[in-house]
């Protein structure tokens, strides 16, 4: 089965931000397919801990806030670059990368942070 690779895309924006806002069982509902494999460490493999951990997230930072500066979709990979401002102005760079299933649903992410340091080497910033 094609993919849809705009949808996909479109899905991965709704499915991060849902939970990153505070709705992680509505976005694992909506856009998670029958298993979700996590390779991010410091969450566990699942619904469940993946649930848990941005509730715990939601409960601890009400006032994180996240940007998606671009998205590239490809075969069923979708990439998102993102722009997280967390409490104390601590800025962060991530990519998370979305596995999604035949069916159009999320099945596997992967992801990478880097805080947004105060000085940089070069005049390009990080996006």
């Amino acid at each position: 089965m094609k993919q849809d690779l705009e949808k996909n895309k479109k899905n991965a924006i709704a499915f991060y931000k849902m939970a990153y806002e505070g709705n992680p069982s509505k976005a694992v509902e909506l856009y998670v397919g029958d298993v979700y494999i996590q390779h991010n460490p410091l969450v566990g493999d699942g619904k469940q801990p993946f649930i848990d951990y941005f509730e715990r997230m939601a409960k601890d930072y009400p006032d994180k806030r996240i940007e998606f500066v671009r998205s590239v979709a490809e075969q069923n990979l979708v990439a998102l670059h993102t722009h997280q401002t967390w409490p104390g102005d601590e800025e962060y760079v991530t990519m998370d990368f979305f596995r999604f299933d035949t069916n159009g649903k999320i099945v596997e992410h992967w992801d990478a942070m880097q805080q947004v340091p105060k000085e940089s080497a070069n005049a390009n910033g990080m996006y």
